[in-house]
């Protein structure tokens, strides 16, 4: 250790040994990184997991307010993180506060931080940059700036959030006396060139090897969610598993069923993903203060339990699902064995992992098309809103979400109160530079496709991918070990019980109760509405998913068998409970394999079949993107059939559900004309991924 200035090594030290004791000593790098901060140097760290980059900018806050320097603002990724960064810095004795969407009121605790009540602020992107806290920033004075998970301002960093991306526009505009350090634990040669260029080109860096000796990894390929969820349990019950872990999702939906799965067979778990609204981040709180305290085995979660969430004792980590490149690989497993000798880490992968990954790929970018289109109607409106925009362009909302987070990101259109409106720069679309992020993005998904496939030490394949070849095999990984402790093999018993499971899930089609607001229209309540409906499975998915997409397009064009006897069965306690006597299906002009089904299904369950709806020669409904364009194109295509006798109660039918506006649409217009419920049940729901 180089020490240039033997007081401030002094104070740090004791700093540092306040909180660990009279023995404790800085990691290698860790003081030359707080010397540098505190010359007030551009200081980019880029170290591995678990090596203490928050404990540099923690140090450096005390060391700064002492000199009575200015509020340290440390912009943080996500609410998880910011919740253990808030532990430790009170561990310091530092005075810390999160600013972020769940802070009720952002006006009084941003004039408490302009008063200088508190030493450091944790700062979500997304916050940082909202109109409250911009219109108060020039009354703070800032003395220390960090960009924690600093890869994500990079166009070539993994995790490509535009909020983030706008934080190197603020880096110039800090004068030289306040210090600026940005950490990471996942960046490549590629992303560490262009982190230093934008901290001005000469910013010290503390790089050092990212080999991880505590993770033991192994990878198994398991082709079937039943075969996945069946070794998972098997691995808790015959106590393989040690200690309380991490199972990673790709999506919101496996987190849900996967933690059901568990808890159903004496395995306990939550599960944790993004929620909206105050109370599904309550929900998520919960859930991580159990598992924090142990309470629980498993937290089964999507990358939002990811980057720097720091348990010491995290005994494994599973992935359901291959990630998406070797860097959201090595921040997700760097939640394990931090301070635990040894921690399993155990990837499953198959062939519905790519179709995920590129799914993801795809969307990551608004299209040349959607951009324009955006900007053509926000230029001729002279300033519309999101919901008005939503309604005249047949474009998912999460796209025009996205589509407009770009054009404002890029300064093409900002916005004031709810309304955006075109600024004066010339809209162009930078389409070589998506195409180039997204073939990025594609030889990335190939590398991590490459980890499954080698024969060589799985940690040094993850190091030399994020460019630190000074790793050498370690010694105790699958492909390292001669005999592995674990085994892909699983007992029928297990997958007998994932089956049961996967087979028995339901689906609940949650009845919609306002019109969507539309260009004729404005948005209102439905006077009609359905019960609450049943679906018998995700589309695609194994077991009834499967079967439902075989059969919708095979040569028979008629749906199995055992969907029908499957259908009765769920939907005989209803028709018992309810004393339901009718069943009528959404009609089709091009194929009558719903109306099939239904009569099958209707013979089966003892009631009566009912034709009541007819299908105009309108869009299909599957060519309808947004909301207000599903339900006006529902609108025109059902109508009822004249001089129909509508029952009391009837079960209405279609094999796909997604929007569920075709089920309102027709739903409203059975009740409309006499009948008093209406129960939607479908065979799929082919709804888009959620993360």
């Amino acid at each position: 250790m180089e020490i240039k200035d033997r007081g401030l090594f002094c104070r740090a030290m004791r700093i540092l040994r306040s909180l660990y004791g009279e023995n404790a000593a800085f990691r290698e790098g860790q003081y030359e990184a707080i010397e540098a901060v505190m010359t007030n140097r551009r200081v980019l760290v880029v170290q591995k997991t678990g090596w203490g980059k928050s404990l540099v900018y923690f140090i450096c806050t005390k060391l700064l307010r002492s000199e009575r320097r200015g509020v340290t603002f440390v912009v943080s990724p996500l609410l998880a993180l910011m919740q253990n960064q808030l532990e430790a810095a009170e561990k310091l004795g530092i005075a810390c506060t999160a600013l972020n969407s769940t802070v009720p009121d952002k006006n009084a605790l941003l004039e408490e931080i302009a008063a200088e009540k508190y030493d450091l602020v944790l700062v979500t992107p997304e916050t940082l940059f909202g109109e409250e806290v911009q219109a108060h920033l020039r009354n703070i004075r800032i003395g220390f700036f960090v960009i924690d998970e600093a890869h994500c301002i990079s166009d070539w960093g993994h995790d490509f959030r535009l909020d983030y991306c706008n934080l190197k526009k603020l880096i110039p505009a800090f004068p030289s006396s306040v210090p600026i350090l940005a950490t990471t634990a996942t960046a490549n040669e590629r992303v560490v060139k262009d982190l230093e260029l934008q901290l001005g080109g000469s910013a010290y860096v503390s790089r050092g090897p990212l080999t991880r000796e505590s993770l033991y990894i192994r990878v198994y390929h398991m082709e079937s969610r039943a075969l996945r969820y069946a070794w998972i349990l098997q691995n808790f019950r015959e106590g393989r598993l040690h200690g309380s872990g991490i199972i990673y999702c790709l999506t919101r939906m496996d987190c849900v069923h996967l933690a059901d799965f568990l808890n159903a067979n004496g395995v306990t778990a939550a599960p944790y993903y993004s929620k909206d609204g105050a109370e599904g981040e309550e929900i998520n709180r919960d859930a991580l203060k159990k598992f924090q305290e142990n309470e629980i085995k498993a937290i089964v979660a999507t990358v939002k339990l990811g980057m720097g969430y720091d348990k010491g004792d995290v005994g494994f980590v599973i992935h359901y699902q291959m990630p998406k490149d070797i860097v959201t690989y090595y921040q997700q497993i760097g939640r394990a064995g931090r301070n635990i000798e040894r921690a399993d880490v155990i990837l499953l992968c198959g062939k519905e992992d790519n179709d995920v990954i590129e799914y993801f790929i795809d969307t990551a970018f608004p299209t040349r098309q959607e951009m324009t289109d955006v900007m053509d109607l926000i230029l001729e409106s002279g300033g519309i809103g999101k919901m008005q925009i939503g309604a005249r362009m047949n474009m998912r909302n999460a796209r025009l979400e996205k589509t407009l987070n770009f054009l404002i990101n890029d300064g093409f259109v900002m916005k004031d109160g709810r309304k955006y409106y075109a600024t004066a720069k010339k809209f162009v679309y930078d389409e070589e530079h998506y195409d180039a992020i997204t073939e990025m993005r594609r030889r990335e998904a190939r590398e991590m496709k490459a980890l499954t496939e080698t024969d060589g030490c799985y940690s040094k394949f993850i190091a030399n991918c994020l460019d630190d070849f000074t790793a050498r095999d370690c010694g105790h990984c699958a492909n390292c070990m001669e005999e592995d402790t674990f085994s892909p093999e699983v007992a029928f018993e297990y997958r007998d019980l994932a089956a049961q499971y996967i087979n028995g899930l339901l689906l609940e089609i949650e009845p919609r109760k306002m019109w969507p607001l539309s260009s004729a229209t404005e948005r209102g309540r439905i006077e009609f509405v359905n019960q609450a409906g049943i679906c018998l499975s995700k589309y695609g998915d194994a077991g009834y998913g499967e079967l439902v997409k075989r059969d919708k397009y095979s040569a028979e064009k008629r749906f199995c068998e055992e969907l029908v006897e499957k259908s009765r069965e769920v939907l005989l306690p209803l028709i018992e409970e309810k004393g339901i006597g009718h069943i009528t299906c959404v009609p089709s002009l091009r194929s009558d394999i719903v109306e099939d089904f239904t009569r099958r299904l209707a013979e089966r369950c003892g009631i009566e079949f009912v034709p009541l709806l007819l299908k105009a020669d309108a869009r299909p409904q599957k060519a309808m993107e947004n909301t207000a364009h599903q339900c006006a194109n529902a609108k025109k295509s059902f109508s009822v059939i004249p001089g129909s006798a509508m029952p009391p109660r009837v079960i209405l039918v279609d094999d796909i559900v997604d929007s569920r506006w075709t089920m309102t649409v027709c739903g409203f217009l059975l009740m409309q004309s006499g009948c008093c419920e209406v129960y939607p049940f479908a065979l799929a729901d082919s709804g888009h991924m959620e993360i």
